[in-house]
């Protein structure tokens, strides 16, 4: 493990999943600092606001002391290298992901040379869990205990009363 080094994991986490939680973990084998950077996600429609996305990611990793949870707007570029960060955390989970992760890492190369974009991919388990599936069935009813952590899948639960979804 890298220990002075801190490495970004940015998304929208919207909701956070196990995952998330996973690629996480494997983050922690690798260095010192991780800081899950919860993104505004301007270009999606959240159905948790900021606060409550960092809320529930500070909730489902607190048992990870070296990891912290921010929120961002504006450029990922912007928060990692105000941070020192010297590499920048994906998720992959299929070829569809890391088709469109390659170009992303490809632009950020560009914009941050100093940063490494390091791929992990999820436990086979989790490969196949994505947070608009999960928002879906949840909306539509169905249980999403298998996807989320105890305190995520509540506030997904209780996020759908408040919508009169249930």
């Amino acid at each position: 493990m890298a220990n002075d080094v801190i490495a970004v994991y940015p998304g929208t986490f919207d909701p956070m999943t196990l995952g998330h939680e996973d690629v996480v973990r494997r983050a922690c084998q690798l260095f010192g600092r991780i800081i899950v950077a919860v993104a505004a996600g301007h270009h999606k429609k959240a159905l948790f606001t900021m606060q409550e996305r960092i809320d529930m990611a500070r909730e489902a990793l607190g048992g990870h002391p070296q990891v912290t949870v921010e929120g961002f707007s504006g450029l990922v570029r912007d928060f990692v290298v105000a941070r020192g960060a010297k590499a920048m955390v994906r998720g992959v989970r299929a070829v569809t992901d890391f088709d469109y992760e390659f170009q992303l890492a490809g632009m950020n190369r560009h914009l941050m040379p100093d940063v490494e974009t390091v791929f992990l991919t999820p436990s086979d388990k989790y490969q196949f869990i994505s947070s608009t599936f999960v928002r879906e069935i949840a909306v539509l009813g169905g249980e999403v205990h298998q996807f989320t952590s105890p305190t995520v899948q509540q506030r997904l639960v209780e996020k759908v009363r408040s919508l009169g979804r249930d």
